[in-house]
C-alpha cells in the first residue's frame, strides 16, 4: 500500500482547484514541467489517472474528483491546525468582568476602571451595566468580578459581598444657555421655581439632593427623573432643566454636553463604592483600582473638578 506523498497531493490539489497546470505553476512559484512530472509520479504511485486532456485544458477523472473532495479537507484542517498554533503563541488576555451601575456618571466610571487596561497582563475588559441589584445577582454567582455603585450593598438582598468605599465628592448643577438667559437670580435662588431634571429613586444622590432643596428652601419644579445619568443629560443638554453632576467631571461635563456652570454644592456627596466578595482585596486588578481611585482620583482637587477628599 503507497503511503501518500502530501506534496503531490498539495500539486494536485492546485491543478485541480485552478484548472490548468499553467495556472497552478504561477500560484506555485514552480515551472510546469515540474508540476507535470510530480502529477505524473503521483499517478503512478497511486497506480490511477486523476486527469484527462479536454482540449487544451484538463477535466477531474472519476477518481480524482473523489481525490480532490479528501484533499479539500485535509488542507482545511491544516490551516485549522496552524491558526490554533498560531493562537497559542498569542499572549491570551484574561477577561475582568465589571458591572457598574446606571446612576453612576460613565465618566466617572471609565475613570475608576481605567488602571485594568494598563495591566502588564493582557486583559480584556468586559463591562455590564444595569441597576444595582440586577448586577449583584451576578456578582454572587461570579458572573462579574466587582460593581462599582453609588451607595454601599443593601441590607435587605441575601447576597455575600463587601464594599469598598472609594470616595467622594461634591455635585455641580449645570443648565443649557436657554435656561440661564430665562433669570437674573443668583444662584442658588435661580432653581426656585425652574425646571429640574432629578436623579431617580434608585440613585443615592437623590434624597441627598431633596434634603438640600429643604435646607435652602428652594422649590423646583421637577420635570423628569432619571434613573440612568446618561438620559439625564442629554435632556439637559437639551435645555429641559437643570441638573446635577459629581464636580470630579464638571470641565468633562460642560464640554461634553455643551452646558455651563450654574454653580456648586459641595455639602451634597456623591459617593462611589467598589462592591466585591472579598473582604480583603486579593485580586490584582481590583486592588489596583481602589488603590488608585483613593490616591489619584478621590484624593485630589484641581481647578479642573477632579474629585476631593473628604
Amino acid at each position: 500500500m503507497p503511503n501518500l506523498n502530501y506534496k503531490h497531493l498539495r500539486y494536485f490539489w492546485m491543478v485541480a482547484k485552478s484548472g490548468s497546470i499553467a495556472r497552478a505553476s504561477k500560484q506555485l512559484h514552480l515551472t510546469p514541467q515540474s508540476i507535470s512530472g510530480q502529477l505524473s509520479e503521483f499517478e503512478s504511485v497511486l497506480d490511477v489517472k486523476l486527469f484527462r486532456r479536454v482540449g487544451r485544458g484538463l477535466e477531474l477523472t472519476e477518481t480524482g474528483q473523489r481525490l480532490l473532495g479528501y484533499a479539500e479537507q485535509i488542507f482545511v484542517l491544516g490551516d485549522e491546525l496552524i491558526d490554533a498554533i498560531r493562537e497559542e503563541s498569542l499572549p491570551q488576555s484574561v477577561p475582568f468582568r465589571v458591572g457598574v451601575a446606571d446612576s453612576v456618571p460613565k465618566m466617572v466610571a471609565y475613570r475608576l476602571v481605567q488602571p485594568s487596561l494598563g495591566q502588564d497582563e493582557p486583559i480584556r475588559l468586559i463591562c455590564r451595566e444595569g441597576r444595582l441589584t440586577t448586577l449583584l445577582a451576578d456578582l454572587a454567582v461570579h458572573r462579574l468580578d466587582m460593581v462599582i455603585a453609588d451607595r454601599p450593598m443593601p441590607d435587605n438582598l441575601n447576597v455575600r459581598g463587601y464594599d469598598h468605599f472609594l470616595g467622594e465628592s461634591g455635585v455641580t448643577v449645570f443648565g443649557a444657555t436657554s435656561l440661564r438667559d430665562q433669570t437674573g437670580a443668583s444662584f442658588p435662588d435661580l432653581l426656585d421655581g425652574a425646571p429640574f431634571l432629578l436623579p431617580g429613586a434608585d440613585v443615592a444622590l437623590q434624597p441627598r439632593l431633596m434634603r438640600w432643596f429643604e435646607t435652602n428652601r428652594l422649590r423646583p419644579r421637577i420635570v423628569g427623573e432619571f434613573d440612568d445619568s446618561a438620559l439625564l443629560m442629554a435632556f439637559g443638554q437639551a435645555g429641559a432643566g437643570y441638573f446635577v453632576a459629581p464636580t470630579a467631571i464638571e470641565a468633562y461635563i460642560a464640554r461634553q454636553h455643551e452646558v455651563q456652570v450654574v454653580g456648586r454644592v459641595d455639602v451634597v456627596r456623591e459617593q462611589i463604592y467598589a462592591i466585591t466578595t472579598e473582604r480583603k482585596l486579593t485580586h490584582p486588578i481590583v486592588a489596583a483600582i481602589c488603590q488608585f481611585a483613593q490616591h489619584d482620583v478621590f484624593g485630589k482637587q484641581s481647578a479642573n473638578g477632579a474629585f476631593s477628599e473628604k
